[in-house]
């Protein structure tokens, strides 16, 4: 099925989540997750990627799970820690989804966008996890096309056709004129995206080390292209308060990490910042930081 990989996690959650029912979902996590639960009557469990490693805590997932637990939502790599799940972390969770029963949502947009070396493992491909896993990806992400919102799900039979009988009543197509450019690049274009990674990988490199001279601390992100910091060292305790400063301080805008939690003292002190950007952007941006007085 094709559709944009944002509406296809909202038509997978409008199909298989009833209200009342539960749904796991790694925290932080990318906003529009939270609307479409509570749209569909779910409730959210979260289970937190903790800094500085932001890794998944097994016992924290199975004390999630309980009797009303339906699905669970995965995003890996990770938005908006940059976190790629490691082997381990996937076969504790199938453990838990094939023990439960439940129902597994993979959002895997970033599945190209990985660093260091590092491999990502879809979810459907360890054993008996097919015939209970969705998985989303995105061209968006996959080719830096976010705009044309082109992206697919992929499974069992039964789970897509579900999704689509959805979807077709959140938008009944999805960038429809641009779907043949799409099938042409996943079939003709398969160096673009390793490009774009090294591309990604060489920016991330180059924020962080910009970043940390400011004297911020800087989780270097395994995917994505995305990087938190903490800004307790200039002396902030509310990223939010800091967010809202510097516009004005700096001409520089981010993200304050604690609206992609449910538990916001856990990222209060925490903060977004994207390098999708062209070099000179970063370095501008860096630049700006760097004249103005970043201190509370």
């Amino acid at each position: 099925m094709t559709t944009g990989a944002t509406e296809a996690v909202a038509a997978a959650i409008f199909a298989f989540v009833n209200p009342g029912d539960e749904i796991v979902v790694l925290e932080p996590y990318y906003d529009s997750y939270v609307a479409c639960i509570q749209m569909a009557g779910g409730v959210r469990r979260p289970v937190t990627l903790r800094a500085p490693d932001f890794r998944l805590d097994v016992d924290e997932l199975r004390g999630a799970v309980n009797g009303r637990t339906t699905a669970l939502l995965v995003n890996s790599p990770h938005n908006p820690t940059g976190t790629v799940l490691s082997r381990d972390e996937l076969e504790a969770i199938a453990q838990v989804a094939i023990e439960h029963d439940l129902l597994v949502i993979t959002d895997e947009v970033y599945e190209h966008l990985i660093f260091d070396g590092r491999e990502h493992i879809p979810l459907c491909t360890l054993p008996d996890m097919f015939d209970r896993t969705l998985t989303i990806s995105s061209a968006g992400k996959t080719f830096s096309f976010t705009g044309w919102k082109v992206g697919w799900a992929v499974g069992p039979q039964e789970l897509v056709r579900a999704v689509e009988t959805a979807k077709q009543f959140l938008s009944f197509s999805s960038g429809a004129p641009l779907q043949p450019a799409i099938a042409f690049a996943l079939t003709e274009e398969a160096d673009f995206y390793g490009q774009l990674c090294k591309s990604l990988e060489a920016k991330r490199d180059r924020l962080c080390e910009g970043l940390r001279g400011l004297g911020m601390q800087v989780y270097v992100p395994e995917g994505t292209f995305f990087l938190t910091t903490d800004v307790c060292d200039l002396g902030y305790q509310d990223g939010l308060e800091f967010c809202l400063a510097l516009p004005a301080k700096a001409g520089v805008v981010a993200i304050p990490s604690q609206v992609f939690y449910d538990d916001h003292d856990e990222g209060r002190h925490l903060i977004r910042w994207a390098f999708c950007k062209e070099d000179e952007y970063l370095d501008e941006g860096v630049r700006r930081l760097t004249a103005a007085d970043l201190h509370a």
